[in-house]
């Protein structure tokens, strides 16, 4: 009875081992194993897709008409209405705050206050964009960007070049935190100049942090850092395309008439519906002031007793409705920078012929990782980056796709377009290779700056105290979101084959 019962217990434990034995995924074209270092360790990841980085929402591309959806009352014609589609992408839900930039602040100064100082001061904001010779602006000087009061208001007298390097800072925080948070890496508040994680520099083996516990690697069965195939890290924020931003602005996902087919019921002149800046709805918020913007002159806010816009100035960046994106004061509160070089004519380019219609773009300045003989990054510089040089027109002499390293003129004044610069804009012209594109008005701005297809621009070295930014970041993967399948139209997972040899 004993050694029936024993063998009973042997077979049921046999049949749960062999049942819980997976088969290991195949290559659909060599039937080699994956993950498994006796087949040579090749790894292939069950990615459950690009995860939403902090503030961000998922806008979903498409088609749009981009250009002035109002009457030109500038009659600078420099924004005509042409077709072209957007990739999917992720946009901040708000502007970035006066909060989010001071902790910005605090960072630089304490990893690189000692021996660097300088790279702290940089990145202040110009807190003097508010004195005005006839008006008496000193307490937002002293108290708009310091003050609790304001935590919550989007930063102004960021300049765009300091804008961009907020953005290179906030992916280094993000992605240390993801490493942080997954056990890879322990918290280390004692980083202090090039020792500091830096995406780019910990991918390239540059950077090891206060390690917990790397990842084991199916090739050699010891620890290894986590690379960029793993998936874990995000791409880098930055700013918005014009392109993206204008597509994220209006917000045409909810004038689609249905699920069903690609009809966009309504055009919109902001990014809610109907041509008025009030609401329209019948509720209790029926009449009201939509966006935070100047009324007329000299009306900013509206009547003691019943304001309108609750805001004299800028207001906190969660005011007002979102659009239909999710996203908060695509118009109005303050104007925002996006990362084009700013020329009239691009929207002619594109609509007679040319086929940049896909995420249209003004502003390439291509540059490479400067590499040591063996092809490896270089030593990274004293601020811990990896080092980078622009590439040579004569690099790219012999390509196909694109003759030049820089486009900031390309089919705008350069030999290509066949156009006299200086007879099309004159000598004395004020737009230059630093001439960058801002959208969405202001609270000092009329209506008409509200629409997202007005535009007008800024020396990316200057600021103003009625101009912010937010972030973006590229969608890796499914246009819809992690889960789509294009529609069940096809399906994008690999079958695993048939194990037809031992």
């Amino acid at each position: 009875m004993k050694k029936t019962l024993q063998f009973g217990a042997a077979v049921v434990l046999g049949v749960l081992a062999f049942g819980s034995c997976k088969p290991k995924e195949r290559s659909s074209t060599t039937n080699w194993v994956y993950n498994d270092q006796k087949w040579g360790g090749y790894e292939k990841l069950n990615y459950e897709g690009q995860a939403t980085g902090p503030n961000l929402v998922l806008v979903e591309g498409g088609t749009f008409s981009m250009g002035l959806s109002e009457q030109d009352v500038t009659y600078e014609w420099n924004n005509v209405p042409r077709r072209v589609t957007v990739s999917s992408f992720y946009m901040d839900e708000t502007e970035v705050a006066n909060t989010d930039y001071r902790e910005y602040l605090y960072w630089l100064d304490r990893v690189f206050g000692s021996a660097y100082p300088e790279v702290m001061q940089k990145a202040l904001p110009d807190t003097l964009v508010w004195r005005d010779e006839l008006s008496y602006n000193e307490p937002y000087v002293e108290n708009y960007f310091r003050h609790p009061s304001y935590d919550d208001y989007p930063v102004v007298g960021v300049n765009w070049l300091q804008a961009n390097e907020y953005c290179k800072w906030r992916t280094d925080r993000v992605n240390e935190m993801i490493l942080i948070e997954r056990g890879i890496l322990n918290p280390d508040a004692e980083q202090k100049e090039a020792n500091n994680f830096n995406t780019e520099s910990y991918l390239a083996g540059q950077y090891q942090g206060n390690v917990r516990k790397n990842k084991k690697s199916s090739q050699t069965g010891t620890e290894r850092q986590v690379r960029y195939e793993d998936g874990i890290l995000l791409p880098s924020y930055r700013l918005p395309t014009e392109a993206e931003w204008e597509y994220a602005a209006l917000g045409l996902q909810g004038n689609m008439a249905s699920q069903q087919d690609e009809r966009i019921t309504d055009r919109r002149i902001y990014p809610w519906n109907g041509n008025t800046v009030r609401y329209q709805r019948h509720d209790k918020q029926q009449g009201d002031i939509m966006a935070n913007f100047r009324k007329s002159g000299g009306d900013y806010m509206g009547m003691a007793g019943n304001l309108n816009d609750h805001a004299s100035v800028s207001a906190p960046v969660r005011s007002f409705m979102a659009n239909d994106f999710g996203l908060y004061n695509m118009a109005g509160n303050v104007n925002e920078w996006t990362m084009d070089v700013y020329r009239p004519m691009t929207s002619l380019a594109l609509r007679d012929g040319d086929a940049h219609d896909l995420n249209p773009f003004r502003g390439n300045s291509f540059q490479k990782k400067v590499l040591d003989e063996n092809g490896k990054p270089v030593e990274k510089d004293s601020l811990g980056r990896i080092r980078y040089q622009d590439v040579k027109d004569d690099e790219v002499a012999n390509r196909d796709n694109y003759k030049r390293a820089k486009l900031y003129d390309y089919m705008d004044g350069d030999k290509e377009s066949n156009v006299d610069y200086v007879n099309r804009y004159g000598k004395s012209t004020l737009i230059s290779d630093k001439a960058r594109v801002i959208k969405g008005g202001s609270w000092a701005d009329r209506a008409f700056w509200l629409s997202p297809g007005a535009r007008r621009f800024k020396d990316e070295d200057k600021s103003d105290r009625t101009l912010g930014f937010r972030c973006a970041m590229t969608r890796n993967g499914g246009a819809a979101g992690n889960d789509d399948t294009g529609g069940n139209r096809f399906k994008n997972k690999r079958k695993t084959p048939k194990r037809r040899y031992k």
